[in-house]
């Protein structure tokens, strides 16, 4: 019974030697190899590796990679994460062009630039024709011109489009200066006149972001643009009435009959449509809303070419006539006279401020 004890302790200490050993260098049968000299390896496992020193195997601790947490710099950071940039490439491809798009646009017309003339005051006796006046600018109300456009991208940064824009809330100027007979001008007023224009454009716009960067944190995208196209430019009828008294003789040396002054001068202009070539310059920022929908803010500007009548005038005064005795009285008819080819005109141009609303598809 005693040495039965005695051979039972000597093989717990045998046993316990290897078993610590295990403890300090994990054994995976996956993990054993033979080396040189015939000398058992452990290769790296997930949480140890083994170097060898003269021979001896140590187990260290293996070195873990910092890990990156937390939002990714925004697009065009410089700051540099583990040896290399990071960008957000979500938000790059959330505001990217591709594919087929129709889109609407409201503006205000913050400046209108242009005037009318009349292409006959140079003429012989064109004081006559009231509307014969010095440049004067265009009258306007609120002007909100409204853009449609069907479109698509051929890249990432460049898109093509057709569209159609209308201009309307303009008019003729409601007071002109026109000539007096005699060498000076005086006020004319003006009723009717509204000008219309339609335009038909090709555009071509290009996203100018690899230049400039994201704006607002990349949230916005900066672009240009420029088009091309027909404008059909159309102004109403309108009239000019002046209700200068002009004396033609002096009363008391007119016979019976004589003309001495007109008053009371309406002219009728004849309204016209033209077609002119259009172009138009842009520059904007594009953002994105909820459900890939595009909104881009932009500065317009748009020339539209000339707008101009139809040159017929139809001219309707009230003449006075000498009694004979030195006195005058209002003739019981009015005189009409009618001109040709007396036409007025002015340039279209505008800039515009407004967001244009975009549906990708």
């Amino acid at each position: 019974m005693k040495k039965s004890r005695i051979f039972a302790a000597i093989a717990g200490v045998l046993l316990a030697v290897p078993a610590a050993d295990a403890a300090t260098y994990q054994v995976y049968p996956t993990s054993q190899t033979v080396g040189l000299n015939g000398q058992m390896m452990y290769l790296p496992s997930s949480n140890s590796r083994v170097v060898q020193t003269n021979n001896m195997y140590n187990s260290v601790a293996a070195a873990q990679p910092n890990r990156v947490t937390g939002a990714l710099p925004r697009v065009g950071s410089s700051q540099i994460n583990a040896g290399r940039s990071y960008y957000q490439p979500a938000d790059y491809d959330r505001l990217a062009d591709s594919g087929l798009y129709v889109g609407l646009s409201v503006a205000y017309t913050a400046s209108l630039l242009g005037s009318m003339s009349a292409d006959y005051v140079g003429e012989q006796n064109s004081f006559f024709v009231p509307g014969a006046f010095e440049d004067a600018d265009f009258e306007s109300d609120t002007i909100i011109p409204l853009q449609l456009s069907v479109g698509a991208a051929i890249n990432n940064d460049v898109r093509v489009d057709f569209s159609y824009l209308r201009y309307s809330g303009l008019a003729y100027p409601n007071m002109v200066r026109t000539s007096d007979g005699a060498g000076g001008m005086i006020d004319a007023q003006v009723d009717g006149g509204a000008i219309t224009a339609n335009a038909t454009m090709l555009n071509v716009y290009y996203n100018i972001d690899s230049y400039t960067g994201y704006l607002a944190g990349g949230s916005l995208r900066p672009y240009i643009g420029a088009g091309v196209g027909i404008s059909l430019n159309t102004i109403a009828d309108y009239v000019v009435y002046d209700n200068t008294f002009y004396s033609e003789m002096d009363p008391a040396y007119a016979g019976a009959g004589d003309l001495t002054g007109i008053s009371d001068i309406y002219a009728y202009h004849n309204g016209g449509t033209t077609e002119q070539l259009a172009f138009m310059l842009e520059g904007g920022l594009t953002t994105e809303m909820d459900g890939g929908i595009k909104l881009d803010f932009f500065v317009r500007y748009a020339n539209l070419g000339k707008v101009k009548t139809s040159g017929s005038i139809i001219v309707s005064q009230t003449e006075w006539l000498g009694d004979g005795a030195g006195g005058e009285y209002e003739a019981p008819y009015d005189s009409v006279f009618h001109y040709t080819n007396w036409y007025e005109s002015g340039r279209l141009g505008m800039v515009d401020v407004g967001v244009r609303m975009r549906l990708q598809f």
